[in-house]
C-alpha cells in the first residue's frame, strides 16, 4: 500500500514537471472526436461516460477545482437532471471557510481540488497539452488536426507497453506517448475497469477517448457557443463584404463613366 502511494506521489510530481509539458513529443494519433471541426458538438452520452470514469478512477488523485458542479446540467455538457447533480455533489466534501470545516458539497460549489498535493488539476488539461506540432514545432499539423490535447490524453492513457524499470528508487513505466518514453505514473486504465449503463464498450481505447472528451469539455465548456458565435460572425462578415463591394461599385460608377467618355 505504501509502495503504491509513494509511486502515485512520484507520478503526480512527474506530471507537473516540464517533461509532461512537452506533450506531443511521443507518438500521438488523430482521433475523430464528435466535437472536432467547425460544426462539431459534444456527445452527451460520451461526456456522461467520461464523468463516470473520472469519478470512479481519476478523482482519487486529480481534481477539477475550476469546474462548477452545477455545469453538469448544462445542455452543452453532460446534461444531468438537477436532482442527479444534487445527488452527485453530495459525493464530495469541500472546505467551507465560514464554518472552518468540511461540509457536503452543493451544486453551487466547484469540484474539489487534487487529493495529492503535487497531482495536477485536470480542469484545463486538454488545452494545456498539445498533441500535434508539425515540423520544427511550427504547429503546421494543428491547422488540419487542431491542437491535439484530447488526442494526447488518449495516447498517454493507452500508450503503456507493459514494460517497467526502476530508476532512482522509483518505478517507471514505458509509454509511447510520453516524452522520453518513460513515465512515473502507473497505468490508470486497463480496460474493462467499469461498466456503463448504456452498454458502451469498455476497452482501453474507448475508455481513454471518453475521459479525454470529458476533459475537453471541462477545459472548453462553452465550445459550442463559441463555434456558433464564430459561424454567425463569418456570415455577418460575408454579408458586410458583399455590401461594401456593391457600395464601392455604386460610388465609383459615375467617375468611371466620365473617364470612359474621355
Amino acid at each position: 500500500m505504501l509502495k503504491k502511494l509513494a509511486a502515485s506521489m512520484v507520478a503526480a510530481f512527474a506530471l507537473t514537471t516540464g517533461a509532461f509539458a512537452a506533450g506531443g513529443a511521443g507518438h500521438v494519433e488523430d482521433v475523430d472526436f464528435s466535437f472536432d471541426g467547425p460544426f462539431g458538438s459534444f456527445d452527451q452520452n460520451q461526456l456522461q461516460r467520461g464523468l463516470q470514469i473520472y469519478t470512479e478512477i481519476c478523482a482519487s488523485c486529480h481534481g477539477l477545482q475550476y469546474v462548477p458542479l452545477r455545469t453538469l446540467s448544462d445542455d452543452g455538457g453532460p446534461g444531468l437532471p438537477d436532482d442527479q447533480v444534487r445527488a452527485y455533489a453530495e459525493y464530495y466534501e469541500v472546505f467551507d471557510p465560514e464554518i472552518d470545516d468540511f461540509r457536503t458539497a452543493r451544486p453551487s460549489d466547484n469540484f474539489p481540488g487534487s487529493a495529492l498535493e503535487n497531482a495536477p488539476d485536470l480542469s484545463l488539461m486538454a488545452k494545456a497539452r498539445a498533441g500535434f506540432h508539425g515540423p520544427y514545432g511550427l504547429g503546421i499539423n494543428q491547422l488540419m488536426k487542431g491542437m491535439g490535447g484530447p488526442e494526447y490524453i488518449v495516447a498517454l492513457l493507452s500508450g503503456y507497453t507493459g514494460e517497467e524499470k526502476e530508476e532512482a528508487g522509483a518505478v517507471l513505466y514505458e509509454n509511447k506517448a510520453f516524452p522520453g518514453g518513460w513515465i512515473a505514473m502507473a497505468p490508470p486504465l486497463y480496460g474493462d475497469d467499469l461498466e456503463f449503463a448504456d452498454g458502451h464498450a469498455t476497452d482501453l481505447h474507448h475508455l481513454s477517448e471518453d475521459v479525454a472528451a470529458f476533459l475537453m469539455w471541462t477545459a472548453e465548456p462553452k465550445l459550442m457557443a463559441r463555434k456558433q458565435a464564430g459561424f454567425v460572425g463569418v456570415i455577418f462578415l460575408t454579408i458586410l463584404s458583399v455590401l461594401l463591394y456593391l457600395t464601392n461599385k455604386r460610388l465609383w460608377a459615375p467617375v468611371k463613366a466620365r473617364y470612359k467618355k474621355k
